[in-house]
């Protein structure tokens, strides 16, 4: 039992920078995780939560992942509600990773606020678990930042940092990212976004992220992105339709091959 244990703990040690990290939402993942000025639906709960504060309805959303890159040891899903007010949006969701040798869970409650009309500022307080069968199971506590600005009617800029407190399990270091984001979206055209961001584990190199994201017609969005580290390609697809949007999308790794995601999100009215 314990060789095996090493065995998966080796493959999600291998597959952590190039998964883990990569963040929910079946149009983020389209668009290579460049959303970090966009975040305008409610999975930037994990991804810049000052986004949050954007919304008008109470929407729920839920991502899933079924085997990534053929691995069942890698499965994962994401829920994330998002209630409205005047002065903002407070948000709940949860994660879970992994299988029965090694699981992590996350809880999160976010808080976002809006001021004046241009600015939005965002903080998440994460509740997270990890368990290993037979080595016992451990938890912490971390909070993450966001900020967006819209610089003008078709240009916004974003920022987000996780981790800040630099929490850890017990006494060991560095389990969970510290991971700095910022970036710039773009109206090109009605629809039509562009987006660019950079992101920054403390611990390696910078990765350039670069989507689009165009609904071409009023019920279709087609996506596409890329991103340097790893080298990865994406594209998706959302379909909308009354108060439903369905989300697929699929991203290219160097060294794993092809993974593919799903993705709903309900908008339930105005508050």
């Amino acid at each position: 039992m314990k060789n095996i244990v090493l065995l998966f703990l080796s493959i999600l040690i291998f597959a952590s920078k190039s998964y883990t990290q990569i963040l929910p939402g079946a149009k983020e993942t389209g668009i290579s995780n460049s959303d970090v000025a966009l975040s305008n639906d409610v999975f930037a709960l994990y991804n810049n939560p000052a986004g949050l504060a954007q919304l008008k309805q109470r929407s729920i959303g839920v991502y899933y992942s079924p085997s990534p890159f053929g691995l069942k040891e890698l499965t994962n899903g994401y829920f994330a509600y998002t209630e409205p007010f005047k002065f903002g949006a407070l948000s709940v969701g949860g994660m879970t990773y992994g299988f029965k040798l090694y699981r992590e869970s996350r809880f999160v409650l976010g808080f976002s606020y809006k001021y004046l009309k241009n600015f939005y500022f965002g903080l998440t307080l994460n509740y997270q678990t990890v368990s290993i069968l037979n080595y016992g199971s451990s938890n912490t506590i971390f909070f993450s930042i966001g900020a967006l600005a819209y610089i003008s009617k078709k240009v916004r800029w974003g920022f987000s940092l996780q981790n800040l407190n630099r929490a850890s399990y017990e006494n060991t270091e560095d389990q969970i990212p510290v991971i700095i984001r910022t970036g710039f979206s773009y109206d090109l055209i009605n629809n039509l976004s562009v987006n660019l961001s950079v992101e920054k584990d403390i611990k390696y190199n910078p990765n350039f992220h670069f989507g689009i994201d165009y609904k071409i017609i009023k019920y279709i969005s087609l996506r596409t992105g890329f991103s340097n580290e790893p080298s990865r390609y994406s594209a998706g697809i959302g379909i909308h339709y009354s108060t439903f949007n369905l989300g697929y999308s699929i991203f290219t790794h160097q060294d794993l091959g092809l993974t593919h995601q799903f993705g709903v999100i309900i908008n339930l009215g105005e508050k």
